[in-house]
């Protein structure tokens, strides 16, 4: 069977504030089988841009995937995960929450958002590594992703 790297490089969109976090999601997904091309933004508001491709996000590529978190400046993963879910352009693209709250409102909430799985983001770094491999492994080796645009 040959794998999605043969094919092309699979587009994954990090939205993520913490530069140590962006760091380690960097390394796990190099440290992986499968090729990606990603991209990072740092608060919800530019996420939200990229993902319409507004402004200078015009040319931005359309992500397979997107890693979350919840905690970001000027628009929270909250927010943004609603307006993904809500945008009929971008409610298909699977959002993988990525987060260090273990509080169950924001599970729960998550999830009624249509987040399509919560992980919590383990403090030690051979954890944290393990995590993005594994996101790697069963998203973008396991399951059949729907077409993009």
């Amino acid at each position: 069977m040959p794998t999605r790297s043969i094919l092309k490089p699979i587009d994954i969109l990090l939205i993520e504030d913490n530069p140590g976090d962006v760091r380690l999601t960097i390394e796990g997904l190099k440290e992986g089988k499968v090729l990606n091309n990603l991209s990072v933004m740092s608060n919800g508001v530019e996420a939200m841009a990229f993902l319409r491709r507004e402004g200078t996000y015009a040319n931005a590529p359309r992500p397979e995937l997107i890693l979350l978190d919840l905690n970001l400046p000027r628009k929270d993963g909250r927010e943004v995960l609603a307006e993904i879910k809500n945008d009929d352009n971008l409610k298909r693209i699977p959002v993988v929450i990525l987060t260090s709250s273990q509080a169950e409102q924001d599970i729960v909430k998550s999830y009624n958002l249509h987040a399509n799985c919560y992980i919590t983001k383990p403090v030690e770094l051979d954890q944290f590594l393990g995590v993005i491999k594994n996101i790697e492994q069963f998203w973008l080796t396991v399951v059949k992703l729907p077409p993009g645009d």
